[in-house]
């Protein structure tokens, strides 16, 4: 089966692969052991064990989580670049050589655990793009020569025509060139609802066929299948984005070089004026630790971190500090259509009963619930469910049929029943006047028409739509003001159906019939005009979308795992007005960030300054590094509280 890492145009598609599993990933097996490691040799520190076993442990502990990223870090000096978890490494040494061995371990397991949860993150990433394709069948039925041949879906070649059944994925993207039915194409499109499909119509692989069977020709290669190109955009954008870091972290490059020359001069130039080594080595690591970007880093975490636990409280997961961050930086923000600002469940939105009918809404509605209570395409679902809604008892159905793509009959009460799009129904919709005018109303409106005819003459015209989220609109004008520009609607839907929507939710932007190529084109075009982009969809096709945009937003309740894994946050609760608050509240953490960078510097120069120009002693200097972290980290977590999350709900 074809994989998501390695699907691009042209290419072989290797077999599919399981889920890694959490101790396979080695950054997180050397993190756990190093807190272990850390754990026991507290435990033994506070019990009054002999101080060679703790210090033993802590060892131990530095030395199963550092000795990764230390050798990661001397293999960028052989690049001529500085890592700044090399630089943490060398920190934590020289703490320990001074005597201070908790706060170096500490500081060890502190950047291990970062490590490892950057590298399950990455995997579990990895898991869904290649799972990806998992919605292709293993293998098509191919008809050569008159005969049916099962063969490896990968194995298919331009030309084959493949034999699609009722209920089966579609094997191959291609051309429809015998049978009707109705293929469900949510997974490329995003459309809601089934389309119907017939000869000369187009398909795609992993796509679900209806009630009927279709004979297609295959257009491409597995490698080029639009579902693999899905998988090769977010393999693409993921890695990417792979890079994205924090403000502080941009800056620590070279705030890192200047330190460690300036430790370097701090522990040289003394001796070159006569002083004892030991004094200069206790002045130049009392200078490291002082000095240390661990500080600010620590400075920058807390609100970032109090922000992301106060969102997750409230039904928005943001995966990472870097994304809490990112969120405050948006301008302007996408969304996708189906299941995202709508429900993404049809209903039906009237009943409109034909002049010169006898029949009520209520009869026409039970009705055609009686016949559809057979069928299991989602219209008839919709149908059935109104019915049930309005209190309608169901009479029983006999000589029930369905025909693919064109509906269903059956006899209700003695009565022949059908049901059916318009074109399928009557062999000329134009015929009946009325018929064809409440059809065109309909649909002029975005929503899908559907005839009910009764012993062999339209009596009524169902519309169903696609249900709005009754927060849209809201959301929608919270994020126009407070982002300057009005967010942009991007979709596989039509232009008339999605023009009603924006219209109804007061959306101006609206990019229709797209690809999940396109909506990624689409992204791009937007951030390449300076705007950075947070994206908000839930189907697979938005996958790519998501993984190009600044921050991508997956609404959880109906998000697939591809969707949920490649998404930077996901709303839990099924609530868009969330996306707005999370956006201000990132703001929030950001200002605090800067107040708490002012904090740490101020104190950082004050203690820099006192161990050059005079003697800074040891302990008062690491009191002074541990009382500025301890300040600013009390400051970054007041946004635990109730209250930030209702200020940033009202905009304060």
């Amino acid at each position: 089966m074809p994989t998501a890492v390695a699907a691009h145009p042209g290419a072989a598609t290797p077999p599919r692969s399981r889920r890694t599993r959490l101790f396979e990933i080695a950054e997180i097996r050397w993190a756990a052991a190093s807190l272990v490691l850390f754990l026991v040799g507290l435990a033994a520190q506070l019990s009054g064990a002999p101080s060679w076993s703790w210090w033993a442990l802590y060892l131990a502990c530095a030395v199963t989580g550092g000795w990764e990223p230390a050798l990661g870090g001397l293999q960028a000096l052989r690049e001529k670049t500085l890592d700044v978890d090399l630089l943490m490494v060398v920190a934590a040494i020289g703490a320990m050589s001074i005597g201070q061995v908790t706060d170096g371990a500490l500081l060890i397991v502190i950047f291990a655990t970062s490590g490892a949860m950057e590298a399950l993150a990455t995997a579990r990433t990895e898991d869904s793009v290649r799972g990806l394709l998992d919605l292709t069948p293993d293998v098509a039925v191919v008809l050569r020569d008159g005969d049916e041949q099962t063969v490896d879906a990968t194995d298919l070649a331009i030309g084959d025509v493949v034999l699609v059944r009722p209920g089966d994925r579609i094997a191959a993207d291609g051309t429809v060139v015998g049978g009707s039915s109705e293929v469900d194409q949510a997974t490329i499109t995003g459309e809601p609802l089934p389309v119907d499909r017939t000869v000369g119509d187009e398909v795609f692989a992993g796509t679900l066929n209806g009630t009927g069977t279709l004979r297609i020709r295959v257009d491409r290669r597995a490698g080029d299948w639009v579902v693999a190109r899905i998988a090769g955009l977010v393999d693409e954008a993921v890695r990417t984005k792979a890079g994205t870091q924090l403000f502080i972290e941009k800056i620590e490059q070279r705030y890192s070089i200047g330190m460690v020359a300036a430790t370097v001069a701090v522990f040289v130039v003394p001796l070159l004026w006569g002083e004892p080594v030991r004094e200069s080595l206790l002045r130049a690591m009392t200078f490291m630790i002082v000095a240390s970007p661990c500080a600010v880093v620590l400075a920058t975490m807390p609100p970032l971190l109090a922000a992301i636990a106060t969102a997750g409280r409230h039904g928005v997961l943001v995966k990472s500090a870097a994304v809490m961050e990112q969120l405050g930086t948006t301008t302007r923000v996408a969304f996708d259509k189906t299941g995202t600002l709508t429900r993404g469940t049809p209903e039906v939105a009237e009943v409109h009963v034909l002049p010169g009918t006898a029949l009520t809404e209520d009869a026409v509605l039970r009705l055609a619930a009686a016949a559809e209570h057979g069928s299991e395409h989602p219209l008839a679902e919709a149908i059935v469910r109104a019915a049930r809604q309005r209190g309608l008892g169901l009479p029983d159905a006999v000589n029930f049929t369905s025909e693919p793509g064109r509906g269903v009959s059956a006899t209700v009460d003695g009565h022949a029943i059908r049901i059916g799009s318009p074109t399928a129904l009557l062999a000329t919709p134009t015929a009946d006047r009325a018929v064809a005018v409440e059809v065109a109303s309909q649909q002029s409106r975005g929503r899908t028409a559907v005839v009910v005819v009764c012993d062999g003459s339209p009596v009524a015209v169902l519309g169903i739509t696609d249900r709005d989220r009754p927060e849209s609109a809201a959301t929608v004008a919270r994020l126009t003001e407070s982002t300057g520009a009005s967010p942009v609607l991007l979709t596989g839907d039509s232009h008339t159906t999605a023009s009603h929507l924006a219209t109804r939710v007061g959306i101006t932007d609206l990019r229709t019939d797209l690809l999940p190529e396109d909506k990624v084109t689409a992204i791009r075009t937007l951030q390449s005009g300076g705007d950075r982009i947070t994206m908000v969809g839930d189907g697979i096709n938005d996958a790519p979308a998501l993984a190009t945009a600044h921050v991508g937003i997956a609404m959880g309740p109906t998000a697939s795992d591809l969707t949920l894994q490649t998404a930077d946050a996901v709303v839990v609760r099924d609530d868009l007005t969330t996306i707005p608050t999370v956006i201000a509240l990132s703001r929030r953490a950001r200002r605090l960030v800067i107040a708490n960078l002012a904090i740490a510097a101020t104190f950082i120069a004050i203690l820099v300054t006192w161990d050059l120009v005079g003697h800074l002693p040891l302990p008062l200097g690491v009191a002074g590094h541990e009382g500025s972290t301890v300040i600013v980290a009390l400051n970054g977590l007041r946004l635990l509280s109730s209250s930030a999350w209702r200020r940033a709900e009202s905009g304060h």
